[in-house]
């Protein structure tokens, strides 16, 4: 994806995705990514990397990587000392850093044999195999099981959807969590992926609701809506119209009825 970029149309796209390409010039950068679909979907990774690298800027470095990092470093030239905290960012000056933070976007946020969205919602058909949580206090919205801090809402009491079973099962070796619902005859199954966010899906229908954007899309058949809570993907899929699916998905961004 990147073998066709100069390392200075590398430079901008990594100053674009993390805020730090001057103003006078993101007309032209962003002209330039919203004509090329690789483009696109390589600045959606490298934010989602920017968003990995600040989560991660808290925890120390292994020493493998400093000692790496550090080495790089010196065979070119700069001898500035790092401490321990130090973290790799994408917006680093100079084009040959760029150019390593490209690929260091594409390591962390997807690339060939990653996890899809496609692959999330193929684990939300398969069934339960364990038992539905139960409600997470008394307001009716939430239920006791979540995914790194994200919760699974409780749509019983403002959607008539029962929560009826969890799956648990793993992405190309990230961990994700399925819950099951139902309503009437009808199957709804709620999928949250552990770890950064997944890539967006080609050719979706992207809607935003109170500044979210989920895309709709269709998968063997199978109506999907996926969107990013807390950094994390997560997938709708199921017997339901899509109006009814993006009501479900933007819980608790809408109202109860």
């Amino acid at each position: 994806m990147t073998a066709h970029l100069s390392t200075e149309e590398m430079a901008d796209l990594c100053a674009l995705a993390d805020g730090t390409l001057p103003v006078d010039r993101r007309a032209e950068v962003e002209a330039r990514v919203a004509a090329s679909p690789e483009l696109r979907e390589l600045l959606d990774r490298q934010r989602q990397a920017v968003m990995a690298t600040q989560a991660l800027s808290s925890e120390d470095v292994p020493e493998p990587l400093r000692a790496a990092v550090d080495a790089d470093r010196r065979a070119r030239g700069s001898m500035r000392p790092r401490g321990r905290g130090f973290v790799p960012k994408l917006a680093l000056a100079g084009a040959a850093v760029a150019a390593a933070a490209v690929v260091a976007a594409v390591v962390l946020s997807g690339g060939p044999g990653a996890p899809t969205v496609a692959d999330a919602a193929e684990l939300g058909t398969q069934p339960a195999t364990a038992p539905a949580p139960p409600p997470a206090g008394t307001a009716g919205t939430r239920l006791a099981l979540g995914v790194q801090g994200v919760a699974f809402p409780d749509f019983a009491r403002s959607y008539g959807w029962q929560a009826v079973g969890v799956h648990r099962g793993r992405i190309h070796g990230r961990d994700a969590v399925v819950v099951v619902y139902e309503k009437g005859s009808r199957r709804l199954a709620y999928v949250i992926v552990a770890g950064a966010g997944l890539s967006r899906p080609a050719g979706a229908e992207s809607t935003s609701v109170k500044g979210v954007e989920y895309q709709t899309l269709e998968l063997d058949g199978r109506l999907a809506i996926t969107w990013q809570r807390g950094g994390h993907t997560c997938v709708l899929i199921g017997q339901a119209p899509r109006s009814e699916l993006l009501t479900l998905a933007s819980w608790p961004l809408t109202p109860t009825r």
